[in-house]
């Protein structure tokens, strides 16, 4: 594969995270993962950075996105930098979520980066590690538990 080749490749992997799952391709998500992930959202949510399957990553985002009446997910102005079978992409998002309910804004829009790590695995890119820093956001944020049916 080319050096373009390969950066059209990564960028379309890493576009694909947040068009599978605002389209609840949930068996075409878990394509773009490799065997193990590591999820840091801590930024948003504290904690640790959580190492996971594709199935743990999918059940999860298919409980807290799927109980969302819609969400999308931009993400763009995306920085490739490959180093043979490994690479890192770095690109803005806007993640959008909209949830109808009875007590406040229907809409929780959040705003930042995205470090994505990928690996090449039997001539394809998957990712290997997703790094989210929240840097701004609008709205609901108590649509997240709602979602999640935790609230």
């Amino acid at each position: 594969m080319s050096r373009v080749e390969d950066r059209l490749a990564i960028i379309e992997v890493c576009t694909r995270m947040g068009w599978h799952a605002d389209q609840r391709e949930w068996d075409r998500l878990r394509t773009i993962f490799s065997d193990t992930v590591t999820l840091d959202y801590t930024s948003l949510n504290g904690g640790e950075p959580a190492a996971l399957t594709p199935e743990q990553i999918v059940g999860a985002w298919s409980v807290v996105l799927g109980g969302f009446d819609a969400t999308q997910h931009l993400i763009t102005n995306h920085l490739v930098a490959v180093d043979g079978d490994t690479a890192v992409c770095t690109a803005s998002f806007q993640a959008t979520h909209r949830l109808a309910n009875p007590f406040g804004s229907p809409l929780w829009t959040l705003g930042g980066t995205y470090r994505f790590d990928l690996v090449r695995a039997d001539g394809d890119w998957r990712i290997s590690g997703v790094v989210m820093t929240a840097t701004w956001a609008d709205g609901n944020k108590d649509l997240m538990a709602l979602a999640a049916g935790t609230s």
